[in-house]
């Protein structure tokens, strides 16, 4: 490569950069400025969520989709070998973990169900379709949800009668 090529592409570079930072101050020029708050007003706590009555530890983050994800997978696991108390504790977490995520919610709800916690089961199917109301299952889970009430109901009127 000749030296008049060489200067030309140290040129075209510089010229590059320039623009950048050209285009970088007048895109910042446009923008407000941010609105200052007084050093003593303290900024608004978030609300907690209130999807479980379980808590993480504390030296877990709230949001954590990785710890989420790995919680389904162990719910899973105990889901089968038929440890529902275990499935539905991983479930639970999942939920905290990554809120707004509809899956832990049908887990959640399918294990409640074995173990004969037909409210609880309920809600969580229900919650699960409300988070994900397009759901492939949504006909079936439409089904259990109509199952658990019908025997909610019976289990009422044996009670009372």
């Amino acid at each position: 490569m000749n030296r008049a090529s060489q200067s030309r592409r140290s040129i075209d570079r510089i010229a590059a950069i320039a623009s950048l930072f050209l285009f970088a101050a007048l895109f910042l020029a446009d923008r407000p400025a941010p609105a200052q708050t007084p050093a003593t007003q303290d900024p608004p706590k978030p609300k907690p969520n209130t999807d479980n009555a379980t808590q993480n530890a504390p030296d877990q983050p709230m949001w954590d989709p990785l710890r989420a994800d790995k919680d389904l997978q162990v719910g899973e696991y105990y889901l089968h070998k038929g440890d529902l108390d275990a499935a539905i504790d991983r479930f639970q977490d999942a939920a905290l973990a990554k809120p707004g995520y509809a899956i832990p919610f049908r887990f959640l709800g399918e294990a409640q169900e074995k173990k004969g916690l037909k409210r609880d089961a309920l809600k969580s199917y229900i919650r699960y379709l409300d988070l994900y109301p397009h759901a492939e299952d949504k006909v079936k889970i439409e089904k259990k949800i109509e199952k658990l009430r019908a025997e909610i109901a019976k289990s009422k009127k044996k009670s009372a009668g």
